[in-house]
């Protein structure tokens, strides 16, 4: 080949290479509104990609991630949605439970939802009915905020003298009053005598934790809440520390070093929640796509957490109700 003619394919690449970039497709952008932060919702971020490179998505390959974290502040929530809003992402997914869901809700009513809630999303405003959506919002709901009488029952189950069982619970969460009342009816048809201890924050949480010393409360059902989920570490501390039999809402905080939960499975709603983006991102409508149910319901126990405890030996009804035991 000649040097003249090498110089005119050399030029003409050149002349036609922005047009071919220019004809690339822009990468889609999920925003997400986190409830928490980068290491508190963690593990509900990476089941919610699991769900997505189930469908062929993976972050920075060919969609790409908008966070905003509230960092545990719920009032930050609506302002943060307004700037997702504002960056015209494709897509919003709440991380955080009811209190993002709202306010993404509230922000937008074109750019399509996905939430991941414990309670009843129509009771909530956020969908017209579960198998018609009916506008921009879909997703999963959970069974956690009904788990209440059932935590109840299997610490009943282990200790069936208990004299006063605590109910930690946060008032600032919409469904807070729903869960307290659930279960004080469970602890009523048990004759059981409780101790509602409230906290919505991180002095509260030291203060509910004195007043259950001071009344000598014998074991503790943790509330399913974001804010009290955030803070498992230090509940799952606490309640070894000052050696008081708990039963929480999920498998996380069993495997943390806490001695049972009952509830739902988080990792598998998120993954669901993973989904549905996808389809969504392929071009189906939320008002098209159910809101799914995750039934998904784990009863994990931890033997070194109950012999920690000074427990004993555990009872064998209640360990072949378990769906994992740790030892």
């Amino acid at each position: 080949m000649r040097r003249r003619d090498f110089i005119k394919i050399v030029a003409g690449s050149a002349m036609t290479w922005p047009l071919v970039v220019r004809a690339q497709p822009a990468m889609p952008v999920i925003g997400l509104l986190c409830g928490g932060t980068a290491e508190t919702d963690a593990y509900r971020l990476n089941a919610f990609k699991q769900g997505l490179s189930e469908g062929g998505y993976n972050e920075g390959r060919n969609v790409a991630f908008d966070y905003r974290w509230a960092e545990l502040h719920y009032d930050r929530l609506p302002a943060l949605a307004t700037e997702l809003v504002q960056r015209k992402v494709d897509l919003i997914a709440t991380i955080g439970g009811i209190p993002s869901a709202i306010a993404a809700k509230s922000s937008t009513a074109s750019i399509p939802i996905l939430i991941a809630i414990g309670g009843d999303p129509v009771q909530l405003g956020l969908v017209a009915s579960l198998n018609r959506p009916g506008a921009n919002v879909t997703g999963v709901s959970f069974l956690i905020n009904a788990m209440g009488a059932k935590q109840l029952e299997a610490l009943h189950q282990l200790l069936p003298t208990a004299e006063l069982i605590a109910f930690l619970w946060n008032p600032a969460n919409p469904n807070g009053e729903t869960d307290k009342t659930n279960f004080v009816a469970a602890a009523e048809a048990l004759h059981q005598k409780t101790l509602l201890l409230a906290a919505h924050n991180d002095s509260e949480l030291e203060a509910a934790f004195a007043a259950l010393t001071e009344q000598h409360a014998t074991a503790l059902v943790v509330g399913a809440d974001f804010f009290l989920v955030s803070r498992r570490d230090k509940l799952v501390h606490m309640t070894a520390t000052q050696k008081v039999p708990a039963v929480y809402p999920l498998r996380e905080f069993t495997a943390a070093g806490g001695l049972m939960s009952y509830g739902t499975s988080l990792a598998e709603g998120y993954r669901l929640v993973g989904n549905y983006a996808v389809r969504i991102l392929k071009g189906e409508k939320p008002a098209d796509l159910p809101v799914q149910q995750s039934t998904r319901v784990e009863l994990t126990i931890n033997l070194k957490a109950a012999k920690a405890l000074g427990l004993g030996e555990m009872p064998n009804a209640l360990l072949g109700r378990a769906d994992e035991v740790i030892e």
